[in-house]
């Protein structure tokens, strides 16, 4: 089975209070002299302390077409991702030239060549490297990718497969927008990135076991979450009803797939969960009836990073195993939800 050798996150290189971001908000996405007492509940009903961001607060101001933005994020990505690749290879005691697989994911930029592609003379890769850049995945991307990871190595026993997931959240925030999806959205996304490290069952190593994976799509929800592409760049689309589908579908899905490896929610030791927001986390605990204590690491990253869309998952998966390792051989759920609307169930054995 595909074994995770390493994880390794890394955000954006200024951090900023809460605080200080509505305030950078308030200035920038509503009408001048505006009641900004709506935009301070959303924030401060974020529990979001602290989040990383691309750039000084007083230059977002200042980006005001799509070109501007995107040029940033090429600029942040790249060494972000490489700090983060790096980082996770040294973890795992292996050099960029055993990568055989790199898949790169972000919902917040693009880039042509890709940020992959960008990275492997950077990293010393291989010129023979596969590479897989993935758009449109969104939040549910971090749990998908180490899903596709493990796929890849089911045929490929002997490799190496580096997920890498860098997103820059705050440049997709629209100014001169007030909308209630965009104030709520700048309230709650960061900027990050993550990399897994994954190797073939033909390589010797600790790290937990990926055992299996379930892909689920919801149907008639593709209003529910996702971009709208405007001139300015990436307009949020964020219903209210994400907890509804979320309390809907979520627990016969867990349910289903944990009985068709004979488990019960009562065994998994460790829930890996994607720091949606609030009223997500809320109805993942309310549905799954999970024990008080369960989801404290992601409430913990939401409250020091946010959410770091498709990082965060890897972010909540690093802290699981630095802050409160399960017990080894116990099995763990890693889960994540985006657009599609759509969820992804990662099976574990610590």
């Amino acid at each position: 089975m595909t074994r995770i050798a390493a994880v390794h996150g890394a955000l954006a290189p200024y951090q900023h209070t809460q605080r200080d971001i509505t305030d950078m908000v308030a200035k920038t996405c509503l009408p001048p002299g505006s009641d900004r007492s709506v935009l301070d509940r959303l924030h401060r009903g974020a529990r979001v302390a602290t989040r990383n961001m691309a750039l000084p607060l007083e230059r977002y101001a200042d980006l005001q077409d799509f070109g501007a933005v995107n040029d940033v994020f090429i600029e942040t990505a790249v060494p972000l991702g490489a700090e983060a690749v790096g980082a996770a290879l040294d973890s795992a005691g292996l050099s960029p030239r055993d990568v055989d697989l790199l898949v790169f994911t972000s919902v917040t930029g693009i880039a042509a060549p890709s940020v992959d592609a960008r990275l492997v003379g950077r990293l010393g890769l291989r010129s023979d490297v596969k590479r897989l850049p993935v758009f449109g995945l969104g939040c549910v991307a971090g749990a998908a990718g180490i899903a596709r990871l493990h796929d890849y190595l089911l045929g490929h026993p002997d490799d190496v497969a580096v997920l890498l997931s860098v997103e820059l959240c705050s440049l997709t925030f629209q100014r001169n927008d007030s909308s209630l999806a965009n104030q709520v959205a700048s309230g709650l996304f960061g900027d990050g990135a993550a990399a897994v490290v994954a190797c073939g069952a033909r390589r010797e190593g600790a790290g937990p076991v990926v055992v299996d994976s379930r892909s689920r799509m919801y149907p008639d929800t593709e209003h529910v979450m996702g971009w709208d592409i405007t001139g300015s760049g990436f307009r949020v689309v964020l219903d209210a009803s994400v907890p509804d589908v979320v309390r809907k579908n979520l627990a016969a899905d867990v349910d289903g797939f944990l009985a068709d490896h004979g488990l019960k929610r009562e065994d998994i030791t460790a829930w890996v969960c994607h720091p949606g927001g609030p009223k997500v986390l809320e109805a993942v605990e309310d549905v799954l009836e999970l024990p008080v204590g369960a989801l404290d690491v992601t409430w913990r990253s939401l409250s020091r990073v946010g959410n770091l869309s498709s990082s965060s998952v890897l972010h909540v998966l690093r802290d699981t195993l630095a802050e409160r390792r399960p017990p080894p051989g116990t099995a763990g759920l890693l889960l994540a939800m985006g657009p599609g609307f759509c969820s992804e169930l990662v099976l574990l054995r610590w």
